[in-house]
């Protein structure tokens, strides 16, 4: 399934000749799609609007039955996005992503599939309607593909992406990719970055249920304006919490942003440790009520918007007042937060959205800006503990910030809201890749990295809290790699736990050290 040098040298030949590409322009023949119309009816695929649906691309003139090579091109499926497609040639087409629905603003994710291919057939995608002008398509990323009998995601050979400006599209950014076909029966996906649906979630989540686990409790907080369920999962150990005692409350939410799907592997890692037999993990649901909203906008993961909601709202931008009926599911979240902020026996201790991002490496944080120096000392203790724990998370890419385009987020409002000893977070991946201490080229981040990210942060509220004494010394501090993150050992754990302590804690030991 691997593009080959031999599609390089075609892309070169097709882009780096004006009169060949103004020709190839002059006898482009726009396409009809395909249009998919939407009826209403929640959950139902033909509320999919404008994704080409089984679309077979033939060139202009032709009349016949459509024949090997004649691609058919569809997105007519949960979290597909591609509007329009634009015969070039016989190797080369134009493809224009769908924008949001209701919103023509943002147009980054696309989500296709390919069929009816000739074996050893070598093509040449174009995506030539981007929004944004800065991607990390200019610094190595690719699009990622699989296919019917090779069902794992990866990503394209970076040699054959090209992200340029180009003069057949009034000098907007195209990204280009060259791709050899391998074999005829099978059925080809393209996507932005590795898909996780709003299938995928409930499929997850029902087989969590499955399982009865006491410490864990899925509820329906509301459902979106198409009537899908907003999840909010409770993870703690209530048989150890104090009645008496003040609880502490990390709320956690993903998917705000549709497109962002990295965000849900994330996600989808801080519960899987939370749930896990891992001593760290016991000994964190013995302290700490965890709340997560695994996906906040459902609508928009499963039309495929990168941004928006069904309606074509930003829904990181209303956080200050939230519609019941136009931002449903934002406004339950945010009712529940308030509402747990007024409850005298919880202390919301930290609110963290986590996001995906379009032309930065490594994962990092925002944070907000306060007046008051010590809190913004004792703000920089998470990601500070969090960049020892995870080797991919930097800290010096983290930054405080009160943007006031940023107001309406959920880390500017509920900042501004939650008491001083309350902290929010805005957590942000690379949709590409990430550096580490050393390395001397990008690590491209794969569907179990990003879960891995969210392991550690699990694994980060341990040092957090100064709980690592309760772990047995019998037990591994660390996180093994089938259930968390870093494989290093005690060091990186007890690195954690020095940034974590206080200062006569730190002295103490260094005496120590000295004596012995």
């Amino acid at each position: 399934m691997a593009s080959q040098h031999n599609s390089r040298s075609l892309l070169l030949r097709c882009r780096g000749n004006p009169r060949r590409a103004s020709a190839a322009s002059q006898r482009r023949g726009k396409m009809e799609e395909k249009i998919v119309e939407a009826d209403g009816e929640s959950g139902a695929e033909d509320a999919l609007v404008g994704n080409v649906n089984k679309l077979t691309v033939s060139p202009p003139g032709y009349s016949g039955a459509p024949r090997k090579g004649h691609l058919v091109f569809d997105a007519c499926f949960e979290s597909g996005n591609l509007g329009r497609v634009d015969y070039i040639n016989d190797f080369e087409f134009d493809l224009f992503i769908r924008p949001d629905t209701c919103n023509p603003r943002f147009r980054v994710w696309f989500n296709f599939t390919v069929e009816n291919v000739r074996e050893t057939q070598r093509v040449i995608f174009n995506i030539v309607n981007f929004s944004k002008t800065k991607s990390l398509y200019r610094d190595g990323m690719s699009p990622v593909v699989k296919s019917t009998s090779r069902p794992k995601w990866q990503r394209l050979p970076p040699k054959n992406v090209y992200y340029y400006r180009c003069p057949d599209h009034r000098r907007n950014y195209v990204m280009s990719f060259a791709f050899c076909f391998d074999r005829e029966d099978d059925v080809y996906q393209f996507a932005y970055c590795y898909p996780y649906t709003y299938s995928r979630l409930q499929h997850y989540l029902a087989s969590l249920e499955r399982k009865h686990l006491p410490y864990l409790r899925r509820e329906q907080l509301g459902l979106s304006v198409q009537q899908r369920r907003l999840d909010l999962l409770t993870i703690t150990n209530s048989d150890h919490l104090s009645p008496e005692k003040e609880k502490k409350l990390v709320f956690l939410t993903a998917r705000v942003h549709p497109g962002e799907s990295p965000a849900s592997f994330i996600c989808q890692g801080v519960i899987d440790f939370l749930v896990s037999q891992h001593p760290v993990a016991q000994i964190l649901r013995d302290h700490v009520i965890f709340k997560i909203v695994p996906m906040l906008n459902p609508d928009g993961v499963y039309l495929g918007n990168y941004r928006c909601s069904l309606m074509g709202f930003d829904l990181n931008r209303h956080w200050q007042d939230p519609s019941p009926w136009a931002h449903p599911t934002l406004h339950a979240v945010k009712q529940l937060i308030v509402q747990m902020n007024h409850d005298p026996r919880v202390s919301l201790e930290f609110y963290i959205d986590v996001h995906a991002h379009s032309t930065m490496l490594n994962g990092f944080m925002y944070g907000n800006v306060f007046e008051d120096e010590e809190r913004v000392q004792r703000q920089a203790v998470f990601p500070r503990l969090l960049c020892q724990n995870a080797p991919d998370f930097s800290f010096s890419n983290t930054s405080f910030n009160r943007d006031v385009v940023k107001a309406g987020t959920g880390r500017r409002f509920l900042g501004g809201l939650l008491d001083d000893t309350s902290y929010c977070y805005t957590l942000e991946v690379s949709f590409y890749s990430f550096m580490t201490a050393g390395s001397t080229a990008p690590v491209p981040y794969t569907e179990e990295t990003y879960m891995k990210l969210g392991r550690n942060v699990a694994r980060t509220f341990l040092d957090y809290y100064k709980l690592s004494n309760l772990i047995k010394d019998n037990r591994p501090l660390h996180i093994q790699s089938s259930e968390g993150g870093s494989p290093t050992a005690n060091s990186t754990a007890a690195k954690a736990m020095s940034v974590g302590r206080d200062t006569t804690d730190r002295r103490k030991e260094a005496n120590q050290n000295a004596r012995h």
